[in-house]
C-alpha cells in the first residue's frame, strides 16, 4: 500500500520534517508515520493499515499532495 502526501487544501510547499517510524519496521494502523511541514504548520501522516515502512523520499524534501512518500507493506 502507498504512503502519500495528504491534500492539505490550498497549500503550494510542503516538507517532509522527518519519519517518525523507523524504516523497515512494523507499525500499527494508525500509527504516525511522518511529520509534514507546510505554511508553517505541522502535520502527521498516519499509517492506513498494519505493515512495514519502506521509505522512498528524505527529510527535508519538497512534496505535493497525492505524491508517493513510500510503501507500507503488508506483513
Amino acid at each position: 500500500m502507498e504512503i502519500v502526501v495528504p491534500d492539505l487544501g490550498d497549500v503550494h510547499e510542503i516538507k517532509l520534517i522527518r519519519w517518525l517510524a523507523d524504516a523497515s519496521g512494523l507499525v500499527n494502523a494508525g500509527a504516525p508515520l511522518a511529520e509534514l511541514e507546510a505554511d508553517k504548520a505541522v502535520f502527521v501522516v498516519e499509517a492506513p493499515s498494519a505493515g512495514r515502512v519502506r521509505p522512498s523520499v528524505g527529510p527535508g524534501a519538497s512534496v505535493r499532495a497525492g505524491q508517493s512518500l513510500g510503501q507500507l507493506e503488508a506483513c
